[in-house]
C-alpha cells in the first residue's frame, strides 16, 4: 500500500469507502474489549494467589526483628519490608518508609502535605500566590489530576527519547521560584515506555533550583517491569546522584507492588533523604499509627528479597510479551508503510504510545468506542486533558487476553486508517 499522503483525491475517496464498509462490518460484531487502563490481567493476578496462604495461623506473626505485625506501631514499616522495597529499587533501607496498598496515595499525600504545611519548614504552598509543576508529556494522567486538584499550574515539558527536555527543565527550575516540582516516570515511562538516560538523570540531580522547596517526584512504578530478558533498560539511582550533587533533599522516589502482587492490595514505599523522612513522619504521626504490617509481612514471606521479586516478574513478562508483540506486529504490518502514524516499542512497562496524524486522536478513540474497543481518552496524557496536537493515544495491552488484544489492535488500526484517510480527503 502506498503512503496515504501520496494518494490522489479519487484514490482517497475510494479508500474511504472501502474502509467505511469494513468499519460497518466490525461494528456488527458486537465487540466488548477494553484497553483503556494499565490493569494486570486475571492471569497475572493469579500468579500471586499463593501469597494469601503464606500468612496463616501456623505462621508466627512476630517478625525476626521482634515486631508483632498484628498490633499498632512501626510508623515507617517493618524492617523486613523496608529491606524488600529498598532492594527492589536499589536504595538503602534507611532511606525508605513503607506505606499502604499503592503509591498513588503517597504522591497525593506528599503534594497535600506540601500544600498545607510546607516543605521542610518552607512556606506552605497554599499561602503562595502561584505554584507551578513541570509535567513531561505525554505523561501519566493521574499525576496531572493530583496537581490540578490543588490548583497547581502545570507546565508541559516535551518528553524526548532519553527523558524530559532538560534545557527547558533547567530554564524553569533555575529561574522561577514558583516552580515547586516535576513529575517523572523515569523507567518505562507512562505512556511512551522510554527510560531516562544516565545523562538526563545526572542533569536532573544537578539542578540548582530557584525554590528551596523544589522537589523531583520520581515515580519509579516500573522499576522491575522488563518485558524482554535480553533487552532490559537500566536506570541510574537518582537518590545517590542527588547526594553526590549536593541535592540530597531534592527527590522523593515512589514505588509499589501494585503490578507485582495485587493491584490496589500491594505495598508501597517512598525513598528519600533523612531530612525529608523526618518531615514526612512529623505529619504521619497524626495521620496514622501505622500501615498494614500484616500485608507488609505477607509480601516479605512470599518474595523474601529483591531476587524473589525479579523471578516473579519474569512470569509477568511471559504473559505480557505476546500482547505487546501482537500489537506492535499489527502496527508494523498494517501501518508501517502508510506514513500516517508513529509508535513506541518499549522494552518494559505497561504502555505503548501512539501518535496519530495531528487532529485525529479524539476521532480515532471515538470510532474505536463505537466499534466496541475502549481506549484511554485522547488528551489524557497531557495536563488538563488538552493535547495541543490532538495526536497522542495511550495503548494499554495488559488487561485483555493475547487473542483479544490482537483483535483490538486490528480494530484500532482500521479506525486509524479510516479517520486519517477521511481527514486527508476532506483537506484536499
Amino acid at each position: 500500500m502506498k503512503a496515504y499522503k501520496s494518494l490522489t483525491k479519487e484514490e482517497l475517496k475510494a479508500l474511504c469507502e472501502e474502509l467505511e464498509k469494513a468499519y460497518i462490518d466490525v461494528k456488527g460484531k458486537g465487540l466488548n474489549l477494553n484497553m483503556a487502563r494499565g490493569k494486570p490481567s486475571k492471569e497475572q493476578l493469579n500468579l500471586s494467589m499463593d501469597m494469601l496462604n503464606i500468612y496463616n495461623p501456623s505462621v508466627d506473626p512476630v517478625t525476626p526483628t521482634g515486631v508483632d505485625t498484628r498490633n499498632y506501631g512501626e510508623l515507617t514499616g517493618i524492617a523486613e519490608a523496608r529491606e524488600l522495597m529498598a532492594g527492589m529499587i536499589g536504595v538503602p533501607a534507611s532511606n525508605v518508609i513503607v506505606f499502604g496498598n499503592a503509591s498513588l496515595p503517597i504522591m497525593y499525600d506528599t503534594v497535600a502535605r506540601s500544600y498545607m504545611f510546607g516543605v521542610n519548614g518552607q512556606t506552605p504552598w497554599c499561602k503562595l500566590d502561584e505554584v507551578k509543576f513541570l509535567c513531561p508529556v505525554p505523561g501519566y494522567d493521574r499525576h496531572f489530576a493530583i496537581t490540578e486538584q490543588f490548583g497547581v499550574k502545570m507546565i508541559p515539558i516535551p518528553l524526548l527519547a532519553d527523558g524530559p527536555d532538560m534545557d527547558m527543565v533547567r530554564e524553569y527550575v533555575e529561574k522561577d521560584d514558583t516552580v515547586k516540582g516535576i513529575w517523572c516516570v523515569p523507567k518505562y515511562a507512562n505512556p511512551t515506555g522510554i527510560t531516562y538516560s544516565d545523562k538526563v538523570v545526572k542533569a536532573m540531580a544537578a539542578l540548582k533550583p530557584a525554590a528551596k522547596d523544589f522537589r523531583i517526584f520520581w515515580d519509579n512504578a516500573y522499576a522491575v517491569h522488563d518485558l524482554y530478558e535480553d533487552k532490559k533498560d537500566e536506570l541510574l539511582d537518582i537518590l545517590s546522584e542527588c547526594k553526590m550533587a549536593g541535592n540530597e533533599n531534592m527527590v522523593y522516589e515512589f514505588c509499589s507492588t501494585s503490578k507485582i502482587s495485587f493491584a490496589g492490595a500491594g505495598i508501597s514505599a517512598m525513598a528519600t533523604s533523612a531530612e525529608n523522612l523526618d518531615w514526612v513522619k512529623k505529619t504521619m504521626t497524626v495521620q496514622t499509627i501505622g500501615y498494614d504490617k500484616m500485608n507488609q509481612y505477607r509480601h516479605v514471606l512470599y518474595f523474601k528479597n529483591a531476587d524473589g521479586i525479579k523471578a516473579h516478574m519474569a512470569k509477568h513478562a511471559a504473559i505480557l510479551r505476546p500482547k505487546f508483540d501482537n500489537v506492535l506486529k499489527c502496527f508494523d504490518e498494517q501501518l508501517g508503510e502508510l506514513d500516517i502514524a508513529t509508535w513506541t516499542k518499549p522494552n518494559g512497562g505497561y504502555f505503548i504510545s501512539f501518535n496519530a496524524m495531528d487532529g485525529c486522536a479524539k476521532e480515532i478513540v471515538a470510532k474505536c468506542k463505537e466499534a466496541g474497543v475502549v481506549l484511554t481518552g485522547a488528551g489524557a496524557t497531557y495536563p488538563y486533558g488538552k493535547d495541543p496536537k490532538d495526536s497522542n493515544i495511550r495503548i494499554a495491552p495488559s488487561f485483555p487476553s493475547a487473542e483479544e488484544m490482537a483483535q483490538a489492535a486490528e480494530v484500532f488500526v482500521l479506525c486509524v486508517k479510516l479517520v486519517t484517510a477521511k481527514k486527508l480527503y476532506e483537506n484536499m
